[in-house]
């Protein structure tokens, strides 16, 4: 039976095999340092050819880099390094030779490494990277559940948009006319919560927008979650908790994984407490005394999104949009008709917008009048009307990117790392 790398800690002077593959090594004389991968960690297995046999040791030579290796030996600790484990290793089997990896260890052009995506994902960096994707999957998962939602699925293809058809993939639909692949599973969950009360769907969502920036994909995943009975104030209170448990999870459970990404955990930590909160209006008037030409009645850009929260150590809500740049499922502000009680929310570090969401509006008429005047074909939304004829109830929902939280989680540039095959506007492949 083989052992995983890290458990081998509690495996001190104890024989045991690693499966995995050479992801370097090195020669000196009479020993070989090969530091081997398994998916759990890395560790160093020392070869020394006094201890092995002919054959043996001329494997540990002749193995070249992401081989695909079978080794036994002795969990030792690291003579110079606490808490890190080595093995003296007793025999040595190549399943599979690698030879003439491509991507050496060094630097390589983005492209070249992209071309090569489906071999780069073994670097330390990707590595840790999907590691700490999958730490945000758990946390989020594990922060609705403690919040009385349940995860309910929601369809790929959709006959009609949330937010229009201008940026969505349109697809072929058998005799039933055209298909769009789905930009959000919200219009579905706010039917299921008419059920369940709390939901959230979690899948891939699509968006056909030519936008070449570091934070956008055309295929990336999306976590939507709705909630009956749920207004603006307590919407804001339930966005800002979900991502301060994101952010205990992973101090809690990536410690290795930021180390090796060089994240300022630090930063992180000064994350996890009361975020900031302007109304649009707000911050209108503080991007304008701060140097932005932005005007009223515009969207942030990315450069106005960093000089909001260029001094802030917390994410920031910026909330009552008008309702003329915003959708027509949001609710207007009972105070001002103009504006509506949504917000969004933007990370530090440049991480951009996390989230964005809204109280919904549960009266049919108002509602009605607003897809008209969006110019939508009302058929196509009949039976998200019939939700607001049937018990319907206040009720508010938001949603959050997933590989715009692994971005931000990390301290990575751009978001293609933060998604294993990411989908853009110049790659289809691999």
């Amino acid at each position: 039976m083989s052992t995983f790398i890290k458990d081998l800690g509690s495996l001190v002077g104890q024989t045991v095999t690693i499966k995995g593959w050479l992801y370097n090594k090195r020669g000196s004389g009479p020993l070989q340092f090969l530091e081997l991968r398994d998916g759990t960690g890395w560790t160093q297995a020392v070869a020394a050819k006094k201890d092995l046999s002919e054959e043996v040791w001329l494997a540990t030579e002749s193995v070249g880099q992401e081989s695909s290796v079978e080794v036994s030996g002795v969990v030792a600790k690291h003579p110079k390094k606490e808490n890190v484990f080595e093995l003296q290793v007793k025999d040595f089997k190549i399943l599979q030779n690698a030879v003439d990896y491509p991507i050496a260890l060094k630097d390589h052009g983005p492209d070249f490494l992209m071309d090569h995506r489906h071999l780069w994902l073994r670097s330390k960096r990707q590595w840790a990277i999907l590691r700490v994707r999958d730490a945000v999957i758990m946390a989020i998962n594990e922060y609705l559940h403690q919040e009385n939602f349940i995860k309910t699925d929601s369809p790929i293809f959709t006959p009609n948009a949330c937010e229009g058809t201008t940026t969505l993939f349109s697809v072929p639909y058998f005799d039933l006319g055209t298909a769009y692949l789905s930009q959000s599973g919200q219009l579905y969950i706010e039917a299921a919560i008419m059920s369940v009360g709390r939901c959230y769907d979690f899948g891939p969502v699509f968006r056909a927008e030519k936008s070449k920036t570091k934070r956008h994909l055309t295929e990336f995943w999306m976590m939507d979650a709705e909630g009956a009975f749920i207004e603006h104030e307590e919407n804001l209170k339930i966005q800002e908790g979900l991502v301060r448990h994101i952010v205990r999870y992973c101090l809690g459970h990536c410690s290795a994984e930021l180390a090796i990404l060089e994240r300022d955990i630090e930063k992180l930590k000064q994350a996890d407490a009361p975020f900031v909160r302007y109304t649009y209006d707000e911050a209108i008037k503080k991007l304008n005394e701060l140097g932005s030409d932005i005007k009223y009645g515009e969207d942030l850009g990315n450069d106005d999104e960093g000089i909001l929260t260029k001094d802030s150590v917390v994410p920031v809500f910026i909330e009552k949009w008008p309702k003329s740049i915003k959708p027509f499922y949001m609710k207007r502000d009972p105070e001002n008709a103009d504006r509506v009680l949504n917000d969004d929310l933007i990370a530090t570090d440049g991480g951009g917008e996390l989230i964005g969401g809204s109280q919904r509006e549960n009266d049919h008429d108002l509602l009605l009048e607003r897809i008209k005047a969006e110019g939508l074909n009302v058929a196509d939304y009949q039976w998200y009307l019939d939700l607001r004829k049937f018990g319907s109830v206040p009720h508010s929902g938001f949603g959050i990117g997933l590989e715009r939280a692994v971005r931000w989680i990390c301290g990575v540039e751009h978001i293609r790392e933060c998604i294993p095959f990411p989908r853009t506007i110049g790659r289809l492949r691999p």
